[in-house]
């Protein structure tokens, strides 16, 4: 399986020479099976350089969105391959506490975009699970879906094949002082053995009780849960806008000190566009 980064950073892009190793693109990421299926986890403005890569092939796409806050979904009206004549895409609509399972085509309606989801030529198929459906699968990868705890609701999921596990819970906030959707033990559960965990790192412990009740997770919640996880891996994601390189490489840091308190051996990095996995 191989898991490369398209986009990693949360809330809104960040252009500009700060943000430069890291990366200003939002939500996406890409998981090529071992059979070439291709798999997207979100829509973010990162799929627009995907789409470059994907249009010189006719094999089917399979999109899983989270949810469908802008940040996730604002990529998808450049993507190259929906322009693509009989292309055919699968998208997975996450979990949403509202009945608007199409809004990735919407957003392309009316005076906000020149081009309506109507004259796409591709063959899209939106394809929403049941609620009480939490498993399926694609090629030779069975998904898993969990409900993330943010505003409007949301999926977390994870991707097995061959004895391969990747989990991406992003837009995630482990501790709300909301009715939680998921408790932190289920996670642990979800992500149990991962080889790695993308998750959500947009505040820190510094940023609260400020940022509390808005849909993220702090970095130090996310490292624990990967310890906690047995994960291999850890990539922290969905960057605040508002931190630049040298800022997440201080996160990083400060994180580090956590796995090295508790000796464990997790993997600790912070997402960046471009980075490839071959796990």
């Amino acid at each position: 399986m191989q898991v490369t980064f398209y986009g990693v950073r949360g809330s809104i892009p960040t252009p500009g020479p700060e943000y430069v190793r890291y990366g200003g693109n939002t939500a996406c990421v890409h998981i090529r099976l071992s059979d070439g299926t291709d798999i997207i986890l979100d829509a973010g403005t990162g799929i627009r350089l995907l789409g470059n890569k994907l249009i010189g092939q006719q094999t089917p796409i399979h999109l899983l969105l989270t949810h469908n806050h802008w940040d996730h979904i604002q990529g998808f009206p450049f993507f190259a391959p929906i322009y693509q004549a009989g292309r055919e895409i699968n998208i997975t609509p996450g979990l949403t506490s509202l009945p608007e399972y199409d809004q990735i085509l919407k957003q392309m309606q009316g005076s906000v975009f020149p081009v309506p989801s109507s004259a796409l030529t591709s063959n899209i198929c939106l394809k929403p699970i049941p609620e009480e459906i939490d498993s399926w699968t694609i090629g030779n990868a069975t998904i898993t879906r969990l409900p993330m705890n943010h505003p409007g609701k949301g999926s977390a999921y994870t991707i097995v094949e061959n004895g391969v596990k990747v989990a991406y819970i992003t837009d995630n906030e482990l501790y709300p002082p909301y009715k939680k959707e998921t408790d932190f033990l289920t996670f642990v559960e979800f992500a149990r053995d991962a080889d790695i965990i993308i998750h959500d790192a947009q505040y820190m412990l510094s940023d609260m009780p400020a940022k509390s009740g808005w849909g993220h997770s702090v970095a130090e919640e996310a490292v624990k849960l990967a310890m906690a996880s047995n994960a291999k891996r850890m990539a922290l994601y969905s960057h605040d806008p508002e931190r630049t390189d040298d800022d997440i490489d201080n996160v990083v840091a400060h994180c580090s000190e956590y796995i090295t308190i508790a000796e464990s051996d997790v993997e600790l990095f912070a997402a960046s566009e471009g980075l490839t996995l071959n796990l």
